[in-house]
């Protein structure tokens, strides 16, 4: 994956996230899954990041 598409991705599940939060609770079970997949997607770009910088 490259980094303009995992930064798509990652805008898509923060927006999704959000909007969910705002129509239910943080606590919600959907919320909380957006919330670790959008935790695994930063740390994808983190680690992409790091790779590119290293290379």
């Amino acid at each position: 994956m490259n980094k303009q598409s995992l930064l798509k991705d990652i805008e898509a599940h923060r927006n999704e996230m959000v909007t969910q939060a705002t129509h239910s609770s943080l606590s919600n079970d959907k919320v909380i899954k957006l919330s670790k997949k959008l935790d695994n997607l930063l740390n994808k770009y983190d680690r992409l990041l790091k790779n590119s910088s290293n290379s």
